[in-house]
């Protein structure tokens, strides 16, 4: 979804863009749209005003924005998480079969956050409206 948010702005090219029409094109209620606009904002990726001339808009060029930066800004949770439970340490996967996941899931993580920095928010802009206007030839 933040990804969708901020290439709505990004097509806006600028232009201030209210948290109902982000709501609008994401196809959600404009409440959960200004409680990912505050965290947006947060990570600097987006500059808020409320009032006359109000709405959101990036803070910076969409080729400065990487995929990366977008996920770390609102992903909480790990996606790659060992249970809350403990194994059995007796037995003899139980004991190390922690720490391996553990150091699995860090490399994946390391590596998906690698391939999400190669692509900005210019290059998903770029791509959308290329897939538009190849629908529209047709």
């Amino acid at each position: 979804m933040a990804v969708h948010v901020l290439a709505v702005l990004a097509y806006k090219e600028g232009d201030r863009v209210t948290s109902a029409f982000l709501a609008g094109s994401v196809n959600t209620n404009p409440v959960i749209i200004r409680r990912l606009l505050l965290t947006l904002q947060r990570a600097k990726l987006v500059d808020t005003c409320k009032g006359a001339g109000s709405g959101s808009r990036l803070n910076r060029s969409p080729g400065r924005i990487n995929l990366a930066e977008i996920y770390r800004a609102v992903e909480e949770a790990e996606p790659f998480a060992t249970p809350a439970r403990k194994p059995n340490t007796a037995c003899p996967v139980g004991h190390c079969i922690r720490k391996e996941l553990d150091r699995i899931f860090e490399s994946a993580q390391k590596a998906m956050e690698r391939d999400l920095e190669k692509t900005s928010l210019a290059d998903v802009i770029n791509a959308v409206k290329a897939s538009c206007a190849a629908k529209q030839a047709v």
